[in-house]
């Protein structure tokens, strides 16, 4: 993705970003993201009629996929002096070569009119900024290391507990496979898979070990025995997936969990949103866990970006739609069908469901909390690990000492 905006930003560097169809007259938004699964539709109508209640049109550009096929898209109309008002990122480095080139529009004195300082963790105020300049405004706080499962499908395969080793992890899969059923729903794509081994990472391998393999990016860690030994579980949870695997969306994979065809997802809490859509109850049809292993929250989120407009009332809609994402209204009406819980502090979530009641108990202790590698680690490294760990998932020959050495090497060369 960096690469792809540099060459963008090297071929267009006179190009100013002029007065376009996002830039109409009153407080009409082009908002583009990517979400469109069930769920998340569902929170997007909720922001979209909290910014129309305020005044404002959200018009909607969403992008089947996932921010991998939107991000581009968004990038190239930025770069190309067509924006649209508004753009969703995941919280962290993903805007910071926007920004770099003055492409996005500065919110320091929006944020500091509405104290976002005070009603953010300081991982998430330091995450929306780039060189102390405030260029997000952030919707929510995801938990991007949950396990769900199917209550329906553990009971018929007569799973009685939630398993809280990796010993009985796979005595759980064993039992769900011999009942037939389809241990682990997987979507083959190299995000989903990252995202599998991240949960794993920081669970087994403990905070620790997390915090230097994406943090410090130390290669020391990467040859650890305890690293190889989160690649070795990583590698023999193959054997539980099934041959539809390969290229299968996130939601597809909620589905079979929803449907009683599979047992477990390793998936981050946008999952969530897909079993609140089916009408499903947190510990009632499905269970979750921060597991198994040290039970972390990996925080992780979604922003808005505003790129800069010449005309001053798609400006005045841009403010609009940063104050309805910030406020506390819009946050717990977004957050209450996406699965996530509001990135600010002083919402009143007492009657968010059990799972994300679990995710709040662990977002008070900061000894639990870790940051995505999003946000920790630069994105080229991020984007090459991934596709690294996919090609580990689909080599069964590649060992985990194979594996770490091809890491470091990928690390070594974008230092």
């Amino acid at each position: 993705m960096r690469k792809l905006l540099m060459a963008l930003v090297g071929a267009t560097a006179l190009i100013t970003v002029g007065v376009t169809g996002a830039d109409a007259a009153g407080k009409k938004a082009e908002v583009l993201h990517w979400w469109t699964s069930g769920g998340e539709s569902a929170a997007v109508r909720e922001l979209a009629n909290a910014f129309n209640a305020a005044g404002g049109e959200w018009v909607d550009t969403a992008i089947a996929g996932s921010g991998s096929t939107a991000r581009p898209i968004g990038i190239n109309r930025i770069i190309g002096g067509n924006p649209p008002t508004a753009m969703q990122f995941n919280t962290g480095t993903q805007m910071n070569d926007l920004a770099e080139q003055g492409l996005l529009r500065p919110l320091d004195d929006l944020a500091q009119q509405q104290n976002w300082k005070a009603a953010l963790t300081p991982a998430f105020y330091e995450a929306i900024q780039y060189k102390g300049h405030i260029y997000g405004a952030p919707i929510n706080d995801h938990g991007q290391n949950w396990l769900f499962y199917s209550k329906a499908v553990f009971q018929k395969a007569g799973v009685t507990d939630e398993p809280k080793t990796w010993d009985e992890m796979f005595a759980a899969l064993d039992k769900i496979k011999a009942a037939g059923l389809i241990p682990i729903a997987v979507g083959g794509q190299p995000w989903q898979l990252q995202s599998m081994f991240n949960a794993i990472l920081l669970g087994e391998g403990g905070k620790d070990l997390y915090s230097q393999v994406w943090k410090d990016l130390s290669p020391d860690a990467v040859k650890s025995d305890k690293f190889k030994h989160v690649a070795e579980i990583f590698a023999k949870l193959r054997n539980y997936q099934d041959p539809g695997s390969p290229n299968r969306d996130w939601n597809v994979a909620t589905g079979m969990l929803i449907d009683g065809k599979a047992g477990i997802q390793f998936m981050g809490d946008w999952a969530k949103g897909e079993f609140i859509h089916a009408n499903m109850v947190a510990d009632k049809d499905f269970g979750c866990i921060l597991g198994p292993g040290e039970s972390n929250f990996m925080m992780g989120g979604d922003i808005f970006v505003f790129p800069v407009l010449k005309n001053a009332e798609a400006t005045d809609a841009q403010t609009l739609l940063a104050t309805v994402i910030m406020s506390k209204e819009g946050q717990l009406a977004f957050n209450s069908k996406k699965g996530s819980v509001p990135v600010r502090l002083d919402v009143d979530t007492s009657k968010l469901d059990a799972c994300a009641q679990k995710g709040l108990t662990a977002l008070k202790d900061p000894s639990r909390q870790i940051l995505a590698p999003d946000v920790l680690t630069p994105q080229d490294i991020v984007q090459s690990v991934g596709d690294l760990i996919a090609q580990y998932w689909t080599t069964p020959s590649m060992t985990a000492d194979q594996f770490s050495d091809q890491w470091n090497q990928i690390v070594a060369q974008a230092k």
